[in-house]
């Protein structure tokens, strides 16, 4: 795959952060490990962003949503595609701290300027977002997947790409994933796979 260098320093920085981050996760007592959920990357994983950029770009997806994009690891795989493409990634955030390390990060990429976010709770911004959109990321709390499944189902483009982390890992995250894919699984017009890819995937398709 042909990243240009300021992306592949870009990548190199946040997963440099995350192994620092996983060594300090085993070092927290539950509780603390909780409270603090929300500094931690969590990202998707080198393995699971190459897909994701490869789809996007095989796929020609020019309108790329983002549910949950966290400090901004996997925009950039998404947003890099997008600019391969002369596409477009909008991405739904919680909380703007984050969001304002993702812009900043987004910028020393060079790929600031195919990003759009949209910070507030997701299921409200996703409500507003007309679609259709060509590919799906979903990766955020994870009783929140068939909500936005919902939601999402009937702004779909024609051969639409939907791509759900952690549906395999943590096991804390099971029941949730469980429900998510049953949810994909049992409409008619979606055809899906669960690939242990990362921290195992859903890659559904719109009919």
């Amino acid at each position: 795959m042909n990243i240009d260098a300021a992306v592949g320093t870009v990548l190199a920085d946040y997963e440099a952060r995350a192994e620092r981050e996983e060594a300090l996760w085993d070092t927290l007592a539950p509780e603390e490990a909780e409270r603090r959920i929300d500094e931690m990357l969590l990202p998707v994983g080198r393995a699971t962003g190459t897909l994701l950029n490869l789809l996007a770009k095989q796929a020609c997806a020019l309108r790329i949503l983002e549910v949950g994009s966290s400090f901004g690891y996997s925009t950039i795989w998404l947003a890099e595609a997008a600019r391969a493409v002369h596409g477009k990634v909008i991405s739904l955030e919680l909380k703007a701290a984050k969001t304002e390390y993702a812009t900043a990060q987004l910028a020393r990429a060079g790929l600031a300027d195919f990003v759009e976010f949209r910070v507030g709770d997701a299921l409200a911004s996703l409500a507003e977002l007309p679609g259709p959109f060509d590919l799906v990321l979903i990766d955020l709390w994870k009783n929140l997947y068939v909500p936005v499944f919902e939601l999402l189902h009937p702004k779909l483009a024609p051969g639409a790409l939907v791509v759900a982390d952690n549906m395999i890992e943590p096991a804390s995250a099971r029941p949730h994933a469980q429900a998510y894919r049953h949810a994909v699984h049992v409409a008619r017009d979606m055809s899906s796979v669960l690939l242990p890819v990362g921290n195992g995937i859903e890659l559904s398709r719109y009919q």
